[in-house]
């Protein structure tokens, strides 16, 4: 049986530690629905597919800081200091998703194309707490495959 804390994720460029990884989801998607009226019926057939985004919790370590590889990739789409946008084929990263064994051997992966940071979120911070920081990431994406 599949485990639900036997995953991992991997960045083409490395720019995420490994070990970085709180949470994920895993890909789901909508198929829309083109409604044809005929007579006193309907009909239905499938529309245009569309992956939803994923969900990914990341922990924020000192060294190398989650913080400053999240806002290294947010700010290829959108530089905030200078205000310009950045090229599609610079902030749209590729990322596999894999699920293990209990010895640590893939057994699952799925492989996101095309994928960018739509919404980050760096977490509270409290003197009342010694939790870790975290950072909260919503990722969209091109297309998703099951590669095994």
């Amino acid at each position: 049986m599949k485990r639900q804390n036997r995953w991992n994720f991997r960045f083409d460029d490395q720019a995420l530690p490994d070990f970085a990884a709180r949470t994920s989801a895993r890909p789901s998607g909508t198929q829309n629905v083109i409604t044809i009226d005929f007579l006193n019926s309907k009909r239905y057939l499938a529309g245009k597919f569309e992956w939803n985004t994923i969900a990914i919790g990341l922990y924020d370590p000192i060294a190398p800081s989650s913080s400053q590889k999240v806002m290294e990739w947010v700010r290829l789409a959108h530089e905030t200091i200078t205000g310009r946008d950045g090229y599609a084929a610079f902030y749209k990263k590729n990322f596999s998703l894999y699920s293990q064994d209990p010895v640590g051997t893939p057994i699952e992966e799925w492989e996101f194309i095309g994928a960018w940071v739509t919404d980050f979120d760096f977490g509270p911070l409290d003197y009342g707490s010694d939790e870790p920081q975290t950072i909260d990431l919503t990722i969209r994406y091109d297309a998703v495959t099951l590669l095994y």
